[in-house]
């Protein structure tokens, strides 16, 4: 029997995530998947802020960005008749805008950027393995058992068909949209799965002359009545600038799938792209559907599931890979700090309870974002129901010079930019609020949101919020705030009166062996607050102090430092010490 820590279920990118950063906090774990190889195709692309911190942390921003299609090219979303026919109008997205655009800058270290899953994949698991993972190939999960102690999972060797057991204190299930695993701990789904069809049609085509002088990742084409059947309605999807490209086409859901042989992959790609001279090369086909399911609870006793296996919903938004890393960014710290001996298994709830209503929201979402399209095509005049000629001339009507069709005009612009909710949903991507045992409220009540949480990012240093990034100086170098924050330990920010912090955390370390790193901000400090940003945002005095936990979200905070003593009974709280005292009275 082979025996580990943390035995992990797939290796997509919640999976491998997961073991990038179990090795990097040197914890035992076995990766297996059933699959011979990584993602084939892009698939995932949009890699938000929040994911890039991430891998900021775990040391691998830099080669993630090296082979990302970088911000600036991508977002010209167009909307057309096809690529090289009308333009029906264009929305900047992904904080592109230059409205957009310093709310990003300021919000984050890291900038966003396009990051096919293909190419993603090798990265993360790649330095998992470098880093100690044992990844296994070819290796299928059957079954398992669970005890006290824990899991017992039986797999299948597919070149071989030998079955045998892996023991593994802990289990992640990072499985897919059809999780096995999910399935035999019993987790409860909310929706259903199948609400529409697509086929994806990923092809290398030169499109330059059609794009470059409006880079986006994303051209929209509207073709109601297309003699190549489907809804009317398609994705062109860049992979790679400009010669690479993924096509999505829909279908009727209550239909057979239809057979993508080449002959037809390429003569959707060429309706699309509205010229039939490109020369197209199709490496890949496949149907598939859309879902809106999601779980109501992510783990089972010593089993937690992660990714597509509890979040099931359409590529909308660009938020399945980014949701799946941070699921198993949110877990990885806690399952280490178990496993170390440092934290009470009971800290392991908060997974569950901080994860399951993120994966609730961005299902909705997701799903909502397709809703979203209606009144587009309804300002084009596609729901008339007399026909596709019909349709047509609806689109065309909107270029007459009368009251009518400048009605139809401020419809579709307005419907256009109300598609702000899909691509420029920077609230949704950076504004999880945790409340769980993990996080120890402060007495003071949530902020108020004072523009929509979808569309803007609210920095806060209230318990359970995403610790805000400005940049202070260091021997007169930028460093982030949440450079200070991540790397598998708990940080304290505090400023040149709360000096007794360090002491306190120091000591603290000392008696639980659970590291508490303390920074002092401020004139003279290692690290400066040069520009005033960090004494606007912290919400505590100078002489108070920020918890911060290892997922770079706060933990705890007091205002000046009569509260001392708090320090201690706070980090036992959220580690589920049977020392601690509750959260209520580390609070006051």
């Amino acid at each position: 029997m082979i025996e580990t820590d943390v035995l992990i279920i797939g290796s997509g990118p919640a999976g491998s995530a997961a073991a990038l950063a179990l090795s990097t906090y040197g914890i035992r774990n076995v990766l297996v998947t059933k699959y011979r190889w990584l993602a084939d195709t892009p698939r995932a692309h949009i890699t938000n802020q929040r994911t890039m911190e991430i891998l900021r942390d775990l040391g691998v921003e830099a080669e993630v960005t090296a082979l990302a299609t970088p911000q600036d090219w991508m977002g010209n979303t167009v909307f057309c008749t096809s690529l090289a026919g009308e333009e029906l109008g264009r929305i900047r997205t992904w904080g592109t805008h230059p409205q957009r655009r310093a709310d990003y800058d300021q919000a984050s270290p890291s900038a966003m950027c396009d990051m096919p899953q293909h190419l993603m994949e090798p990265i993360l698991l790649g330095k998992a393995c470098a880093r100690g993972t044992r990844a296994r190939f070819d290796t299928e999960y059957l079954s398992l058992t669970q005890d006290s102690e824990g899991v017992t999972a039986r797999v299948r060797d597919r070149l071989d068909g030998r079955e045998y057991d892996i023991r593994a204190k802990y289990l992640i299930g990072a499985d897919g949209g059809r999780s096995k695993v999910a399935e035999d701990i019993g987790l409860p789904m909310e929706g259903r799965m199948g609400v529409a069809g697509s086929m994806n049609i990923v092809f290398k085509a030169d499109l330059s002359r059609y794009v470059a002088h409006r880079p986006s990742v994303l051209y929209w084409v509207l073709q109601p009545g297309s003699n190549i059947g489907g809804i009317g309605m398609g994705l062109v999807r860049m992979v790679r600038p400009w010669n690479e490209w993924l096509i999505v086409w829909g279908y009727d859901i209550n239909q057979p799938p239809p057979e993508v042989d080449d002959a037809l992959a390429k003569e959707v790609a060429h309706k699309l792209i509205g010229d039939e001279t490109v020369p197209i090369e199709v490496t890949s086909t496949s149907v598939w559907t859309v879902n809106n399911m999601f779980a109501t609870r992510y783990a089972e006793g010593r089993v937690f599931c992660m990714g597509d296996a509890v979040h099931r919903h359409p590529p909308s938004n660009g938020l399945g890979s980014n949701t799946s890393i941070q699921d198993a960014y949110n877990l990885a710290w806690k399952l280490a700090l178990v496993l170390r001996g440092q934290a009470d298994p009971s800290l392991l709830e908060s997974y569950d309870a901080e994860r399951a209503p993120i994966g609730r929201q961005i299902v909705t979402r997701a799903n909502r974002s397709i809703e979203e399209f209606g009144p587009i095509f309804g300002a084009l005049g596609l729901l008339d129901d007399r026909g596709f000629a019909q349709m047509r001339a609806n689109m065309e009507a909107r270029k007459a010079a009368t009251p009518e069709a400048a009605a139809q005009r401020e419809a579709l612009r307005q419907a256009i930019a109300h598609k702000d909710y899909e691509f420029n949903a920077h609230g949704v991507e950076m504004n999880q609020r945790y409340a769980s045992a993990a996080v120890v409220p402060d007495g003071t009540p949530e902020p108020a949101w004072a523009r929509d949480p979808e569309l803007y990012y609210h920095p806060t240093t209230w318990p359970g919020a995403r610790l805000p990034h400005v940049w202070l100086s260091r021997g007169g170098q930028q460093v982030s705030t949440l450079d200070l924050a991540g790397k598998g330990r708990f940080s304290l920010l505090t400023g040149i009166n709360g000096g007794a912090w360090k002491a306190a955390a120091e000591a603290l370390t000392r008696e639980t062996g659970v590291d508490v790193e303390v920074f002092v901000i401020g004139p003279g400090q290692a690290y400066e607050d040069v520009f005033g940003d960090w004494a606007t945002i912290r919400d505590v005095t100078e002489s108070g102090c920020v918890l911060v936990r290892p997922d770079m979200h706060v933990a705890w905070r007091a205002p000046d430092a009569s509260h001392l003593d708090a320090l201690g009974h706070a980090l036992r709280a959220v580690l589920g010490r049977a020392d601690a005292v509750p959260a209520s009275r580390a609070a006051e």
